[in-house]
């Protein structure tokens, strides 16, 4: 099996009402959202492809995306994460016939999910689908401890870039050295810690006019990034957040 350890292999949105959540997002990019049956797991599609899932969040959860990071062991990195600071929110369980993972908050405040599939991780590619998930990005008010966390229980390495008056920009590379994310400082003081997932669109600015008459608002509207393509960030009708991007087109 092609397990590729490091990268942010599953995304769920977590909510109280999984009806209305599909039907913003379903609306917003064109998903379509499916249960295995009556009553059970939604799976997000987008087109053929199975890209992520929606659940009923527990009381005082939040609404939120929760980013799956795919691990070689979940019971050891689990621990290990616990032991570098990380608050254990769910214990290692199985999801029988698909795969095992727990939850954690990472020690600057942000959720993190840690899996390893029945199934290997989806393919790596140059360049995904519209509609897909493209990018992961972790805006927390303490950068430097969480490099710390992330490189001693995950293995991961850092390249740091310089984005000028948006302060300085960190990407996540796996063992093999790939990019699998991106960590920031939180861009305003006492904003909580946060993976926030990138969605890859055609036309960034054309997704930001339908986000209000569809009840989301945005928290951050278009704008270009250097080499990386246009952005924005919205918040849905239940306030969690989550990125979209027309990336920049490669030579």
């Amino acid at each position: 099996m092609a397990y590729h350890f490091g990268k942010f292999a599953w995304f769920e949105h977590v909510s109280g009402d999984t009806a209305k959540a599909r039907q913003f997002y379903e609306k917003l990019f064109g998903w379509k959202v499916k249960s295995f049956a009556p009553g059970s797991y939604d799976v997000i599609h987008n087109g053929e492809e199975f890209i992520g899932g929606m659940v009923n969040g527990e009381a005082g959860d939040g609404a939120h995306w929760r980013s799956w990071l795919s691990v070689p062991d979940v019971d050891a990195r689990y621990a290990a994460a616990v032991a570098a600071g990380a608050k254990a929110v769910m214990a290692p369980r199985d999801y029988p016939g698909i795969g095992r993972g727990g939850t954690l908050v990472d020690p600057t405040g942000a959720r993190l999910a840690i899996w390893k599939g029945a199934r290997a991780d989806r393919a790596d590619v140059d360049s995904v689908k519209n509609g897909d998930f493209d990018w992961n990005e972790l805006a927390t008010p303490d950068p430097q401890k969480a490099i710390t966390f992330y490189e001693s229980v995950f293995g991961y390495t850092h390249e740091d870039w310089d984005m000028g008056e948006a302060g300085m920009y960190h990407l996540l590379k796996d063992a093999n050295g790939r990019a699998r994310g991106g960590l920031m400082k939180t861009p305003h003081e006492g904003a909580p810690a946060m993976w926030v997932p990138y969605v890859k669109v055609e036309k960034a600015d054309d997704v930001a006019a339908r986000v209000g008459p569809l009840g989301g608002d945005l928290l951050v509207k278009p704008m270009d990034v250097k080499d990386v393509g246009r952005i924005a960030i919205l918040s849905d009708p239940f306030g969690a957040a989550l990125g979209f991007m027309t990336p920049v087109v490669k030579a």
